[in-house]
């Protein structure tokens, strides 16, 4: 049931009447104009496709958030209970459209913008867009998102490989892989779940490539969501929590090291912290137990039509399919500024800007085990907070 909604506070004028500019109307970005709209800051959201939630739009069927859906909801706006706990990815788009329709959110479709910089008095921000626009805002709202730009590692050989080879964003459904050999590149939570999705829909035989041994959890254990734990330990020490999940996993996930899965020899809260989410258990587990997922070591190269594995191994599957992430793609926006670290992604998050681009914020580049939507709904509120206070 949709909460009500409450009336935004009056218009503010900012420098020059100058709106703030948000990019990308994902999850994030909307979420931040509406907090912006609810303290009188205009807002205007600039999105390159044609519609809200782009990037949700393009993920794979049976997708749905690993996060419940109470503590998935965007500020203003609760989430429908007949979308049941755990969304679709067809009602999170709903979800999202609807977020933007009811709060009456100021959308620019169909305008990219390429570079980001400094006005030339210092008193607010350029950003050069498509078309040749220049559009001049008091602050900047960068929400492109976490999953950018498909990433798929410069194999040796790749370019000669004449089998098929998708990156994991491509993927929809299990319906072209029936009854065909299938090797999943990646073990994070998008490769876990095709391959789960490649066995359920009739895929012959289906391998999964593993480089690095991940932590494994139950989406929930006796009604508790693993995403209540993540939400809890967050202030904890890492050592404790590495201890505490260690337990937790003996007791909850069974030993799979005879399949090609051991425990991981690092701590599940200090994977964390490097950037390594652990794997929600939705059918994996059993799939690789009853042999329908078979694990192998990871892709090295591609040599005569075939795939060559860290082992010497080499396989001939009828298709790959490369579950390799994604980067934020922020380097020609804002790499000029200094705002980006060593892997590309923003020095500073939520209501803090960084020292040398005062009024330029980011939400939605980290992928923390308490949610994504949950902390960009919380950064929402603190980049609004932020901005009201520069623009007094």
């Amino acid at each position: 049931m949709a909460t009500s909604r409450p009336a935004p506070a009056p218009l503010s004028a900012t420098p020059a009447d100058r709106p703030v500019y948000v990019i990308g109307a994902g999850p994030g970005g909307l979420a931040a104009a509406y907090a912006l709209r609810a303290r009188g800051i205009r807002a205007v959201i600039l999105e390159k496709a044609d519609r809200v939630g782009a990037s949700w739009r393009g993920h794979y069927d049976r997708l749905r958030l690993h996060t419940t859906r109470r503590l998935s909801a965007l500020p203003g706006l609760a989430i429908p209970r007949r979308f049941g706990r755990w969304v679709a990815r067809d009602d999170v788009v709903r979800y999202l459209e609807k977020y933007a329709e009811h709060h009456e959110l100021e959308i620019v479709t169909g305008v990219e913008v390429h570079r980001v910089e400094r006005t030339p008095d210092g008193t607010g921000w350029l950003l050069h867009a498509s078309g040749g626009r220049e559009l001049t805002g008091s602050a900047v709202v960068v929400a492109t998102g976490f999953n950018h730009t498909p990433r798929i590692p410069d194999w040796p050989g790749r370019e000669a490989y004449d089998g098929d080879l998708l990156h994991a964003g491509e993927y929809r459904d299990a319906g072209p892989y029936a009854g065909r050999d299938v090797l999943v590149v990646g073990i994070g939570n998008t490769g876990a779940e095709i391959a789960v999705d490649l066995v359920e829909g009739g895929a012959a035989r289906v391998r999964l490539a593993v480089r690095t041994v991940p932590h494994i959890v139950r989406r929930s254990t006796l009604g508790w969501p693993a995403q209540y734990s993540g939400v809890l330990v967050r202030r904890l020490p890492v050592a404790l929590v590495d201890r505490l999940s260690r337990l937790q996993a003996r007791v909850g996930v069974p030993d799979l090291s005879a399949h090609g899965l051991p425990r991981p020899d690092t701590g599940l809260y200090s994977r964390v912290k490097q950037g390594a989410i652990p794997v929600q258990d939705v059918g994996l587990i059993d799939a690789v137990r009853r042999g329908k997922v078979e694990i192998v070591a990871a892709v090295e190269a591609f040599e005569d039509g075939k795939v060559v594995l860290a082992d010497g191994s080499r396989l001939s599957p009828d298709a790959v399919i490369a579950a390799t992430g994604y980067v934020r793609a922020l380097e020609g926006l804002v790499g000029h500024l200094g705002v980006l670290d060593d892997r590309g992604r923003p020095v500073t998050r939520a209501g803090r800007t960084p020292a040398e681009a005062p009024g330029l914020y980011f939400t939605g580049f980290t992928n923390p085990i308490s949610g994504m939507f949950r902390e960009m709904a919380l950064d929402a509120g603190r980049i609004a907070k932020a901005v009201a206070k520069r623009l007094r």
